[in-house]
């Protein structure tokens, strides 16, 4: 029952939440530069004002203001995210047709940021004050300052130039592979570089976390009663320590999932990786309203989903929570 009760609390949160998004998002992009029919008219060279009065009505943006919010809302909670005026397509369908090649870069970049994290930071506080500490200690803050576009260039000069083994760009090779395992494997050799850009910046930071968050769970009284009664040191570690200490990383990664969806808009324009990121940076350059909406809103979910799968997660590796 207190799951349950804990469960529809959240998810009521979560609904006023994605309302409140919506709203925001809407307003924002209304009151923002631009005019997208001004941008029509550029690619097509120009167009009369009948055919702008046209244009205008057919995508309602001859209406008023609420008048326009109360639409989308409506088509909005309805599932409807509205038609590009550029792409010519429903936002849903754009949308689905990227979200595997953006969850496939973040995912896997989030996995390697926190298992190498996790790691480094592991191996820095066996010796806080050791060499191998202080190497892990400068290589995460050099890793956390520097920018995923710079750190996506210079991963695009070493493996393009100096050592050309890696491709830079596209998802897949021009010559398509035959079978499904020669595809997975093209797709993999593509991911190196975007995912390792990405994870970067946060394996440094998740590293530096869990070295503090190791150091101050092992100077606690149940682990030094661990290592009274004979305990391994691997176990002291692995089995009592580093459980507790993940709570804080487990925190993190969830906080901070929206930002990795934004730096993934950086890294797929950098790699021309075909996702959501990629169709933001587009959809910007054309002030294409409905896609740019449904993009937040997508975004905005997903950063929401996450955030309640980490209280979940947090509650299942915290057992004093639970209660």
């Amino acid at each position: 029952m207190a799951l349950t009760a804990f469960l529809l609390k959240r998810l009521s949160y979560a609904a006023v939440l994605v309302l409140a998004v919506l709203v925001l998002n809407f307003l924002l992009i209304r009151l923002a530069p631009g005019d997208p029919i001004e941008t029509l008219a550029g690619q097509m060279g120009g167009m009369t004002e009948e055919i702008r009065a046209e244009l205008q009505r057919a995508y309602g943006l001859d209406k008023p203001l609420p008048a326009q919010l109360g639409i989308y809302l409506s088509r909005a909670i309805s599932g409807d995210l509205g038609h590009s005026y550029f792409f010519n397509l429903p936002v849903t369908q754009l949308i689905l047709e990227r979200v595997p090649a953006t969850l496939l870069l973040v995912m896997t970049a989030l996995f390697l940021a926190v298992l190498a994290g996790t790691t480094l930071g592991v191996m820095a506080s066996r010796r806080p004050n050791g060499l191998l500490s202080q190497i892990i200690t400068v290589v995460s803050v050099v890793g956390y300052s520097a920018p995923v576009f710079w750190t996506g260039m210079l991963l695009i000069i070493l493996f393009a130039s100096i050592i050309p083994i890696l491709p830079v760009s596209g998802m897949r090779a021009a010559v398509v592979r035959q079978g499904v395992f020669a595809d997975m494997l093209d797709v993999a050799h593509h991911l190196v570089l975007p995912s390792l850009s990405l994870a970067i910046v946060y394996l440094a930071q998740y590293g530096r976390l869990t070295r503090a968050s190791m150091l101050d769970v092992l100077g606690a009284d149940y682990i030094r009663t661990a290592r009274a009664k004979g305990l391994t040191e691997n176990t002291v570690y692995f089995r009592h320590a580093l459980r507790n200490a993940l709570l804080p990383v487990i925190t993190i990664v969830g906080l901070q999932f929206g930002n990795m969806l934004a730096g993934a808009i950086v890294v797929e324009t950098v790699f021309n990786w075909p996702g959501l990121g990629r169709l933001a940076f587009d959809s910007v350059l054309r002030r294409d309203y409905p896609t740019l909406l449904g993009l937040l809103f997508f975004s905005s979910l997903l950063v929401i989903v996450v955030n309640q799968l980490t209280d979940m997660c947090y509650r299942l590796a915290d057992p004093r929570i639970r209660t």
